[in-house]
């Protein structure tokens, strides 16, 4: 038997598309002999749907689609994914099911069980867990078909009824094919392999496992497709962060012509390099825009989002625009001029004086001759944001927010300010991980200005401002974040590891109260375990633990 693993990107509800591209792949792989393809989890409608799975219509099209696919399935088999009704009155409305057709017929139709609902997680909101399991008979073959969580599940869930490969494994299956929608972090293709593993060994079987790949807004799946034999061993892996279709022959139980290969991944800077740009380019080709905006200052964050964005989009279809400040040294205005030549995109010069002069002449009155302070330095971060959605509105670009994570962490921004945007390129990447980023830029020639990596950083809203006057240096910031945002440690904890109390309550604190703000950021592309955003959800008004 032949499996081809379609490793695609889909876009969702785009059911035109999505069915274009499954039918095209069957018959490819028909073309290269393959006896059956396998698509991820809800490849129809594009993962995750959220709530347009509450839409009769949505469903609806789904089901149409998947008749079409079925239609065109003649010669060969395959495997999709898409949510399908649930006939009883009891339980939620729909399935999270995968069909294994045939020849023109739906053969069989596999339910998924262990529904995850952590972190962006939420299934058990939309889907009915499934109780029964029976393995697909298919060319001389018991095929063990689950769908993501329901061969690797790690979270003890009281919601799950049934573990669906002890069901399957009694009735003694050849192979296990399992379909899914697997996030990227940085971290997660290690975890992926080990668990994937683990599963092979316990129940003695080989494994093919298919992943998404491709952006929807903020999530981003790397693809990674894997084969295993029955002792666990790594036979091979797809493609990262681009689209692959690939052919196994599978005879007597074994995977031909591989022999174990070492899980070798990228660092973690490579891959989260990758992931954005792919993220850009699939958030404005999925949205149908093609041209990004952003303000460029000379510093180290908006010069690696203007880099990214020209990687992703083209540098002729970046606007980089420089908003000199009455505040803003000369040595930044060049470094954005450099940075500029380098990448090869297009670029304005608008400076702000005269508007943030004629703001605080207007605002004087109400004032009454108070001290300066941030009020007027937020004008000027609001004055570059009108500017930036001006050449948005009137050109048609969309507008690049160039915050990263550690600044979004502590609210070191500016509400409809330096806050504005589209899509937060850098809001899940520390300030530490932003210099290493642009070091990995810049390791075939210079496109971020040295400059731009070694200068102390600072928002020059004020003579001689630096970051360090309002926040600690940023290798114990970060660090002390990471504990709290992504391990979710309490303060205690974090002082038992040797930080200073004080800091820890006040960075603390900070986190806490830019709560608000965070609610009102653009959605942010998500590269880390937990990432502001859908998966990180918190009350404005909460009384915190710490």
């Amino acid at each position: 038997m032949k499996i081809a693993l379609a490793q695609l990107n889909f876009h969702i509800g785009n059911f035109d598309s999505n069915t274009k591209k499954i039918i095209a792949a069957i018959q490819d792989a028909k073309e290269q002999g393959a006896d059956l393809v396998v698509f991820p989890e809800l490849s129809v409608c594009g993962y995750p749907a959220i709530d347009l799975l509450e839409f009769t219509e949505f469903v609806e099209l789904c089901r149409l689609s998947a008749e079409q696919i079925t239609e065109s399935c003649q010669d060969i088999a395959c495997i999709i994914g898409l949510p399908t009704p649930n006939p009883k009155v009891q339980g939620k409305d729909l399935f999270n099911s995968a069909l294994f057709i045939e020849n023109g017929h739906v053969k069989a139709v596999v339910h998924k069980a262990l529904l995850p609902n952590y972190d962006v997680f939420d299934e058990y909101r939309y889907f009915e867990p499934a109780t029964k399991f029976s393995c697909i008979e298919f060319k001389d073959q018991k095929i063990a078909l689950t769908i993501c969580e329901d061969l690797w599940n790690i979270n003890d869930n009281p919601l799950y009824l049934a573990e669906p490969m002890e069901a399957l494994i009694k009735e003694s299956p050849s192979l296990m094919i399992n379909i899914a929608a697997s996030p990227f972090a940085y971290n997660h293709d290690e975890e992926r392999v080990l668990i994937l593993s683990d599963n092979c060994r316990k129940y003695n079987l080989p494994l093919f496992y298919v992943n998404h790949v491709g952006a929807q807004t903020e999530i981003i799946f790397d693809g990674g497709s894997l084969v295993f034999d029955e002792e666990g061993a790594l036979l091979d892996e797809m493609a990262y962060f681009r689209e692959e279709i690939k052919i196994y022959d599978f005879v007597d139980g074994k995977v031909q012509s591989y022999t174990p290969v070492v899980h070798n991944p990228q660092n973690d800077i490579e891959q989260i390099h990758d992931a954005l740009v792919m993220g850009i380019k699939d958030y404005f080709t999925k949205s149908g825009f093609s041209k990004a905006v952003l303000g460029l200052s000379g510093g180290i964050d908006s010069a690696l989002v203007c880099a990214l964005a020209a990687k992703a989009l083209g540098p002729e279809n970046v606007m980089a625009v420089l908003m000199p400040s009455e505040y803003s040294t000369d040595h930044s205005i060049k470094d954005a001029l450099d940075l500029v030549r380098n990448v090869g995109c297009k670029h304005e010069i608008i400076p702000i004086k005269e508007a943030a002069t004629a703001f605080e002449n207007m605002m004087r009155p109400v004032f009454n001759d108070l001290p300066f302070n941030v009020a007027e330095e937020n004008i000027q971060a609001r004055c570059r944001a009108i500017v930036v959605m001006a050449m948005s509105n009137k050109f048609g670009y969309i507008l690049l927010n160039t915050s990263n994570k550690s600044e979004c962490a502590v609210g070191y921004g500016t509400l409809y300010g330096d806050m504005a945007g589209a899509i937060g390129v850098l809001g899940d990447v520390y300030k530490t991980q932003c210099y290493k980023l642009a070091n990995y830029i810049n390791r075939e020639r210079e496109i971020i200005p040295e400059n731009s990596i070694i200068k102390p950083p600072s928002a020059e809203l004020r003579p001689g401002q630096k970051d360090s006057d309002s926040l600690p240096e940023y290798d114990v910031l970060d660090r002390l974040l990471f504990q709290y945002i992504e391990l979710k440690k309490s303060s205690a904890a974090i002082i038992a590891q040797g930080f200073d109390e004080s800091l820890v309550r006040r960075v603390l604190k900070m986190v806490n109260i830019a709560e608000f703000k965070r609610k009102q950021a653009p959605p942010i592309l998500r590269v880390s375990p937990k990432a502001f955003g859908m998966g990180r959800r918190i009350p404005i008004v909460g009384k915190y633990l710490s």
